[in-house]
């Protein structure tokens, strides 16, 4: 059971967290490997309280500081985004999880999965961008990867025990973000500080901005295709404002079964560290009678536009989902950076998805250059705009 755990991305929401959840079960795991890309007073301190075998810092500038801070103890230090992606395969790890954010999650996940890794899969990135490549390598390897995301963890223990009954439909919970229910008058107008202000989750400002656009749901999607191996007709979102329902599974016979709980992330983390068991916590739980009115609704997809170019993108296969999420990145970087309006996101997005060179059956120097190729005309897009 006990499990020596590599985090990378420890600074972050999901990171910090998985760390609570280390914290709470001192006698069950274990951090080996720690890895930040900015946050370097942070990650000394998570060095320092954690004892791990190993820690990166992505920033090469960082390095000294972090080197000397940590020279007293018995702690090994990298640099560069490279060192992230070299240090999954060290053969003291048990599992890696991926928090981190974007593209930059891929070739980690593909490294660890190649070492045979259990993947603790909190980066949906990496499967949206090269879905087939990640599960192919997995099928492949034998390995393990266990979804972190609260709603593809719902599904995952939904179909737990299930693998002889056939899924008719997924049902993928958005809370709806702060804009649940506005109109295009109002949306043109959202600045950032209304989109990063999300009434259910505390999460980091990018898929805090996903999430407020309804990317975010797009991207688990995508991820749920691959994950749980689904038609695109296969997966409906709704909207449930009080996030209690994490997801559900239809079967074939119209039985339904649901994961709930609070929103908190602690619960699908723990899940995917203790897996195969479930472990006793000290987290709050959920009291229905503080919780009596569950409600659910069809997304606006008029007005969150995202949602419909993921399915599109999902449909058209290749690398446009690698498109999409290349587009998508530069596109929040410039909202959250003033440069651009809040719908003006899916424009963005929209156009490259017409414009960057489709590829039917991409291998992984393909997503590469997809992914430069799209941040390249989504930056000439937005200079265009201003």
């Amino acid at each position: 059971m006990y499990k020596r755990i590599a985090i990378l991305g420890s600074t972050g929401s999901i990171g910090t967290q998985a760390l609570e959840v280390i914290r709470q079960n001192p006698g069950l795991f274990s951090v080996e490997v720690l890895t930040a890309r900015n946050n370097k007073d942070l990650l000394i301190r998570q060095a320092i309280e954690f004892s791990p075998n190993a820690v990166v810092i992505c920033n090469d500038k960082e390095y000294k500081t972090v080197r000397d801070a940590l020279s007293s103890y018995p702690v090994k230090v990298f640099a560069g985004e490279s060192s992230v992606t070299q240090v999954v395969e060290m053969g003291s790890i048990d599992l890696v999880l991926n928090a981190l954010v974007g593209y930059a999650g891929l070739k980690p996940t593909l490294n660890a999965i190649a070492s045979n890794k259990t993947v603790a899969l909190a980066n949906k990135e990496s499967l949206v961008v090269a879905g087939d490549l990640v599960m192919n390598l997995a099928h492949q390897k034998k390995t393990l990867i266990l979804p972190v995301d609260s709603e593809h963890s719902a599904i995952f223990q939904c179909l737990m025990g299930e693998s002889l009954n056939a899924v008719e439909k997924i049902y993928l919970t958005a809370s709806g973000g702060p804009f649940r229910g506005k109109d295009r008058e109002h949306m043109l107008s959202v600045n950032k500080d209304a989109a990063l202000n999300h009434p259910n989750w505390k999460m980091g400002n990018k898929i805090t901005i996903d999430s407020a656009s309804m990317m975010n749901k797009g991207l688990e999607v995508i991820e749920a295709k691959w994950l749980f191996n689904l038609k695109p007709s296969q997966i409906e979102v709704i909207v449930h404002p009080q996030s209690i329902v994490h997801s559900l599974v239809q079967f074939v016979d119209g039985s339904m079964k649901a994961q709930m709980g609070l929103p908190d992330m602690k619960l699908p983390i723990l899940f995917a560290f203790g897996f195969p068991y479930r472990l006793p916590s000290r987290f709050s739980r959920c009291n229905f009678l503080e919780h009596s009115r569950l409600t659910f609704e069809a997304p606006d997809k008029e007005i969150f536009r995202n949602l419909t170019l993921a399915y599109d993108a999902l449909q058209m296969g290749g690398n446009v989902p690698c498109i999409l999420n290349a587009a998508n990145e530069i596109a929040v970087h410039a909202f959250l950076d003033d440069r651009i309006s809040f719908m003006a996101m899916p424009e963005i997005i929209e156009k490259c998805m017409r414009t960057v060179s489709f590829i039917r059956e991409p291998v992984y120097d393909d997503y590469v250059y997809t992914h430069r190729e799209t941040q390249s005309k989504a930056l000439e897009y937005i200079q265009s705009i201003n």
